[in-house]
């Protein structure tokens, strides 16, 4: 378990014969105290099995924290002065109707300051389980904007995980979790097309039929189905359909769905829900993963709100790719059911019963819970799933705290490639030979030319002075008017106007992290974020085109 933990979180060379020093330290010196902490008692738990089996015992674990963790210690007191009063604490009267979510800290730093606090004497109330009682959640935009899964490169999205695994394992520890894996038991696999059948066996076939499709094409026709004359029907995903017609629908689906020659005029949507729930229900392996299944569960045993949001947030980051963007659609989907409550009669917590079962309860991974224990089971996967479809929005984005290590992480490695190959160095110097002088510490302003492309229709430079208040949005405002609007394009007028339309998605994209590219938020403030990367080469493009609901 410990093994594999440490080969997750990128620190298997920590246990290995290998010499990765190195390695090591560019990656433990982004880690806060307690993060670090988390690792050591990984690594004391794997020594100590290995001293049971009268094993050799492995590297001093002295030797490879010494220096990044006596570095980050002085790094994580200067941070926490600064910033431990935006943490805000739980005891005011009532329910709020408000609450900060704080994303600037490490989630697992957060927790050992509110654990402190929950030592003082406060004035705690029980909150009932009723939609209305759940607050809005309010996450500040910091000067770098707000960053999506999908605005980081694969290459980045790694580093977030290995760091979210670390965070969320320290986490678990602090709050008394059990975060103990479960392996998938084997199951004898139907020949089917579409029930049963992997997901990421699901899409690689339907990506040879549509390029860069990132959720399965059935589930996009189901949701689609549903979404057009599901939400609206009374009782939807409450009121079960007809055994027999679902039987002839699936069996239809699995002949003729590729072959486009399944007609939906005639199809209930009781039907098609109860569809839906078979084929999330049917997975070879949970959604949520059996790896990661009972830490979701779990959450529930967490008493305060903000705790389970920071828990949920990591886990999301954890799983992967298929079934984070199939796991997105799905609750999509079900808010948008919630949000028909006046027609459907289908409020929150009646959809959040519903569906958790499919989710949370799976053949995979065997339930060795009692009768009487199963109510309460039922009842904590419920709650997890409210929180899934009420807070959706907010746990699909990135922590800042996570975003400036994974930015420090690269920063490291960049500087210790060029400290081990001078000609990378070189290298480094002829591609940024056009960037420009450092300013005086007096000047306001900064000039700095921003590259274009668009594909194949449009291609070119422009210059954007950047200022104290200049944001992304105001960048591609001047590059439509400069380049879209301009009555100087000539012959290629009618072709730019003509794609005016699918120009008004454009993003700035930033190499921002020195490896990969990161996709910018509108709100970004430039100016900070050419002060964090002044090399950086900035390009405006189209996005790439993503599936329903990415």
């Amino acid at each position: 378990q410990e093994e594999q933990w440490l080969a997750d979180a990128g620190l298997s060379t920590l246990i290995s014969e290998d010499s990765g020093d190195v390695d090591n330290a560019v990656l433990l010196s982004t880690l806060t105290r307690t993060q670090a902490e988390a690792v050591q008692r990984r690594l004391d738990s794997y020594t100590l099995s290995l001293r049971k089996r009268n094993k050799p015992a492995p590297r001093d674990v002295r030797d490879i924290f010494n220096s990044p963790i006596t570095k980050v210690y002085g790094s994580v007191c200067i941070y926490w002065c600064v910033s431990c009063s935006a943490v805000t604490p739980e005891h005011q009267r009532g329910a709020p109707k408000e609450e900060f979510f704080i994303t600037d800290v490490a989630y697992c730093e957060q927790a050992v300051i509110f654990l402190k606090q929950a030592k003082l004497p406060q004035n705690n109330t029980q909150r009932k389980k009723e939609d209305g009682t759940l607050p809005r959640v309010i996450c500040p935009k910091c000067r770098l904007g707000m960053t999506r899964i999908q605005d980081l490169s694969h290459a980045d999205m790694k580093k977030v995980r290995q760091l979210a695994l670390i965070d969320m394992t320290a986490l678990c520890d602090l709050l008394e979790l059990e975060v103990k894996r479960h392996k998938t038991s084997k199951r004898k696999i139907p020949e089917s097309t579409l029930f049963g059948v992997q997901l990421s066996t699901l899409l690689e076939n339907d990506q040879k039929i549509k390029p860069n499709t990132m959720i399965p094409l059935f589930l996009q026709t189901l949701l689609s189905f549903l979404d057009k004359k599901g939400v609206d029907s009374e009782g939807i995903l409450r009121v079960p359909g007809s055994q027999s017609r679902i039987k002839l629908l699936q069996q239809n689906l699995e002949t003729n769905f590729y072959s486009g020659q399944v007609s939906w005029d005639e199809v209930s949507p009781n039907d098609a829900a109860a569809l839906l729930k078979k084929f999330i229900r049917e997975l070879p392996a949970p959604l949520l993963t059996a790896e990661y299944l009972n830490t979701f569960s779990a959450v529930r045993d967490i008493t305060e709100l903000k705790q389970k949001l920071h828990m949920l947030n990591l886990l999301i980051l954890l799983l992967p790719e298929p079934n984070r963007n199939t796991l997105k659609v799905l609750l999509e989907f079900l808010q948008k059911v919630v949000s028909k409550e006046k027609r459907n009669r289908m409020n929150l917590w009646a959809v959040a019963t519903i569906m958790a079962p499919n989710l949370f309860l799976h053949k995979a991974v065997p339930s060795r819970l009692t009768d009487g224990a199963e109510k309460g089971q039922a009842e904590k996967a419920a709650d997890v799933m409210r929180l899934l479809i009420r807070y959706q929005d907010l746990l699909w984005t990135i922590p800042n705290f996570l975003m400036g290590q994974v930015r420090k992480l690269n920063e490291n490695s960049n500087r210790r490639y060029q400290f081990y190959d001078r000609r990378i160095k070189n290298l480094l110097r002829k591609i940024h030979t056009d960037s420009r002088e450092k300013p005086d510490k007096n000047t306001s302003e900064l000039c700095r030319t921003v590259k274009i492309q668009v594909g194949d229709l449009l291609s070119g430079t422009m210059e954007f002075q950047l200022t104290v208040n200049s944001r992304t949005s105001d960048l591609l405002a001047q590059f439509h008017r400069q380049f879209l609007r301009s009555p100087e394009n000539g012959k290629g007028k009618i072709r730019r106007c003509s794609t005016t339309k699918s120009l008004k998605g454009s993003t700035l994209s930033n190499h921002m992290f020195l490896t990969g590219e990161h996709c910018l938020d509108t709100d970004v403030h430039l100016l900070d974020l050419y002060n964090c990367n002044p090399g950086a080469e900035w390009v405006i493009r189209l996005k790439p085109n993503v599936s329903r609901g990415l």
